[in-house]
């Protein structure tokens, strides 16, 4: 029956006809505007693309397998600490175990398994987010003791619907010490309808006495290829056309989170206009051009730094940060080191068909010191950039660097040099006697000295010093330099006056080895006397004479003046031994041969 002011609802099927007229006051009625139709709002590809099932996740086979085996043996554990970089899938891993817990098949009578249906009750209420039993916390907003004590309330009471209670809190690291101490007892022994599941991105964090209640799965970072072929798949479901090289772009800018990959993804659909070209790509995540990289690879380990600045202007140009590019660098140095460590590599269809071609080439030219002294470098250099008040100009002469310590030989270059009699690059070709030092952005890279070959012939305390460091004992020639004062040499008598510090067999294992060398036997007397300054107190004593005369000196002086703050850090005597130490003259003959050479180069330099 109808009421008094409204039609039978029987009526409301037909819609009323449109006014033919007037109104009541004279105007003309108005018709309603017809309901908009309600589409249904876009979800990113992140979310709609996220795995339901096991099978749908990518990268993750170890825990797969393990998980599988699991669930068909009953052995599924009552708490699970799954761990990796954000966007491999944590929380999403967190939901399937959820549904593969509570799924009861189709027909309503399945138990738990690693395939849930998907269409239960159960498996439709946790795949939408709203099923009653299953408790997700994001313990990075939620991480008080308050909070752990109202889910330790709760997991008392049984499940309302499923077959479990499941709590899943994410970022579980961020908890504080009184809530972790709190959850340990439930978690240890929690009732048989409850089951746990942490997620973090910080397993360091995570207490051990936590850890060690959990069942642990590290889901390790996607590989490249992996996320290129699984975004060009959903690229194909969205009817989208890209370029295979603009996916391995998206790839590697993901470091192996599969979200991250997904976002920019999404953020290249929206961005273009057609086809999606690397090129696109490049200028939206503003990367350079991996073809760019390796020119600049080429350019610095080519020496040449103009090439290598031209192509940073022309990355800057484009948007790209200097700072990023010299991670790409990095990235590539290490892709060449391992190719050149690993030649089989060079089949492996993991790496990028440039990577195969160019990077090989690369590894065939250059040597490993070299390759490992660049990525010493450049490690320093990436870190410098972060700090720099202007990120271009220290990006700039990080490769500036490199340009030019590629034309110097490794450290074992020369030693093999010096050792074969051969000269290195840097010692002046003039003159002699006096030794070499090459010296690389203010740092010393080696010192070549002349070696005096004393052999079983000591001719003064120090040469004896000297043989006991190349004999590699360390501790007695520390003692030598530092704690000993020499009162008397008479070979083979050597007269010395110890300090307190130095141990009491010193004289006996001095004896010893001037034995093995010289063949001869030693005696070592203590004596009461003064004696010498120790030979480090002569080297710091001859250090600081020099740097005095080096202040006096007119050009010297005149430098100190004109840059307030200056300092004389070291003088460097090519006369002076390892000890600092004027070095003992060498045994001349009575005249110098017709072809010797006039000696006259200064014999100091000054670094300021």
């Amino acid at each position: 029956m109808s009421g008094l002011f409204q039609d039978d609802p029987a009526d409301q099927d037909d819609a009323p006809p449109p006014p033919d007229g007037p109104g009541l006051f004279g105007d003309v009625l108005p018709v309603a505007a017809p309901e908009p139709v309600h589409t249904t709002p876009y979800r990113v590809l992140a979310r709609k693309y996220r795995p339901t099932t096991f099978d749908d996740l990518i990268g993750q086979e170890a825990m797969v397998r393990t998980l599988r085996n699991a669930f068909a043996a009953g052995r599924v554990a009552h708490a699970f600490m799954l761990t990796g970089v954000r966007g491999v899938g944590k929380t999403t891993t967190a939901r399937i175990i959820a549904r593969a817990l509570n799924c009861i098949g189709p027909d309503g009578t399945g138990g738990p398994t690693v395939d849930p249906c998907g269409v239960c009750a159960n498996c439709v209420g946790i795949l939408a987010d709203r099923h009653p039993d299953v408790t997700e916390m994001d313990a990075a907003s939620r991480n008080g003791i308050g909070d752990i004590r109202e889910l330790i309330e709760s997991v008392r009471f049984r499940p309302m619907q499923a077959r479990y209670k499941i709590f899943v809190l994410d970022e579980v690291h961020m908890l504080s010490t009184p809530a972790f101490n709190a959850l340990l007892k439930t978690l240890e022994e929690p009732p048989p309808h409850v089951k746990f599941v942490f997620a973090t991105t910080e397993i360091r964090k995570v207490p051990i006495t936590v850890l060690s209640r959990c069942q642990r799965f590290d889901l390790r970072r996607v590989r490249v290829a992996e996320l290129a072929q699984h975004y060009g798949r959903i690229a194909v479901k969205e009817d989208v056309t890209i370029e295979p090289a603009a996916l391995e772009q998206i790839a590697r800018s993901a470091d192996g989170s599969v979200r991250d990959g997904l976002s920019m993804l999404d953020q290249a659909i929206a961005q273009a206009e057609g086809a999606i070209t690397s090129a696109q790509v490049v200028e939206m995540l503003g990367l350079a051009d991996r073809e760019a990289v390796f020119d600049l690879m080429e350019a610095v380990m080519g020496g040449k730094p103009a090439a290598a600045l031209a192509i940073t202007d022309r990355a800057y140009e484009r948007g790209a940060d200097l700072g990023a590019l010299l991670q790409d660098l990095l990235e590539l140095l290490h892709t060449v080191t391992r190719l050149k460590s690993i030649p089989g590599l060079r089949d492996s269809q993991e790496l990028p068909e440039a990577e195969r071609t160019r990077g090989a080439e690369l590894a065939d030219r250059l040597s490993v010191p070299v390759l490992a002294r660049a990525w010493q470098m450049l490690l320093k250099g990436v870190g410098e950039v972060e700090i720099a008040p202007d990120r271009r100009a220290a990006a700039e002469m990080v490769l500036i660097r490199l340009c030019h310590v590629s034309e110097m030989p490794t450290p074992g270059d020369l030693i093999r040099r010096l050792t074969a009699g051969g000269v290195p690059p840097s010692a002046p070709t003039g003159g002699g006697g006096g030794g070499s030092r090459a010296v690389a952005n203010g740092a010393p890279m080696i010192s070549a000295e002349p070696v005096h070959q004393a052999g079983p012939r000591l001719g003064s305390f120090r040469e004896v010093v000297a043989m006991v460091g190349e004999r590699k004992e360390a501790m007695l020639h520390a003692h030598l330099l530092h704690s000993v004062h020499l009162v008397r040499f008479a070979p083979p008598v050597i007269e010395l006056r110890p300090q307190a510090e130095a141990p009491k067999d010193l004289s006996s294992k001095l004896a010893a080895v001037l034995a093995d060398i010289t063949g001869t036997r030693w005696t070592i007397a203590i004596s009461r006397e003064a004696g010498e300054a120790t030979i480090a107190e002569q080297g710091n004593a001859a250090d600081t004479a020099r740097k005095t005369a080096a202040a006096d000196h007119p050009l010297v002086a005149a430098i100190l003046a004109a840059f307030p703050g200056a300092r004389i850090d070291t003088v460097h005597d090519k006369m002076a031994d390892a000890y600092g130490l004027p070095a003992a003259p060498p045994d001349m003959p009575e005249f110098a041969p017709p072809d010797a050479e006039y000696f006259d180069e200064e014999p100091m330099e000054i670094d300021l």
